[in-house]
């Protein structure tokens, strides 16, 4: 399957290791998060924290969809925090149908 542009966006971001995964990780945190990402099929816990994370850093979050642990390369992880503006820019102007913004109300 070909490899879409968020997936290839996500992938600079492990590379240059502008991205934090799993959800104890992104709580430690202090600022410079750009986007946060977490998986459609997350516990309610796990979005619930998506939500505050989005509060607290005062970013956009992107439900993903897809198959999320193969995209940021670490089986069972449901959220992600984007470190590097550009990139963040990047994923966002990206039309994908397999994710959406989330604006407020139930993910």
């Amino acid at each position: 399957m070909a490899q879409s542009k968020i997936e290839a966006y996500v992938g600079f971001c492990l590379k240059s290791g502008k991205i934090t995964r799993g959800s104890g990780a992104v709580s430690t945190l202090k600022n410079g998060v750009y986007l946060i990402i977490v998986d459609g099929t997350a516990a309610k816990n796990t979005q619930k924290l998506a939500v505050k994370f989005k509060k607290r850093f005062s970013c956009p979050l992107l439900i993903c969809k897809g198959d999320f642990g193969s995209i940021v390369n670490k089986d069972g992880c449901k959220l992600v925090a984007i470190r590097d503006a550009g990139l963040a820019k990047a994923i966002l102007s990206v039309n994908d149908d397999n994710y959406e913004l989330y604006f407020g109300g139930d993910i």
